[in-house]
């Protein structure tokens, strides 16, 4: 599927990238603003991670909105179950090598996995909705 086809593709995309800028600026405040073992040096992979896996999600779940309902909420748990998995492998294995930063890591991936999901379901509510007008 071209993005090209789906202008709510590119809506999205444009929508992660200021949300992403936002977010990350806010992190980069707080970064500054308190002591740096509360937030992991390595936070802006963690936006690049999580943009990547954010953006994938929701272009296979929109893909998934042509289809029917019944197959639509089985390609969202199923791609929920797959991005929940690797998101335990990425802590884990950082935790385990990286053992000084472990809770750093923890703390900020946790607070942007969910800033993330809430943004991906807040979009994707509103996609649905704007496909039932």
């Amino acid at each position: 599927m071209n993005p090209h086809d789906n202008p709510g593709i590119l809506t999205f995309l444009r929508r992660l990238l200021y949300f992403s800028i936002l977010l990350g600026l806010v992190f980069t405040g707080i970064y500054f603003l308190v002591s740096k073992k509360f937030i992991t040096p390595v936070y802006p992979f963690l936006f690049l991670f999580f943009m990547i896996i954010t953006s994938g999600g929701y272009y296979f779940l929109i893909r998934a909105t042509r289809q029917q309902f019944v197959k639509f909420v089985n390609y969202y748990l199923l791609i929920t179950a797959l991005k929940l998995l690797l998101f335990i492998g990425v802590i884990f294995s950082y935790c385990l090598l990286n053992k000084a930063d472990a809770i750093a890591f923890a703390a900020s991936f946790f607070v942007l996995y969910f800033c993330y999901s809430v943004f991906e379901v807040v979009n994707l509510v509103s996609y649905s909705k704007s496909l039932h007008k």
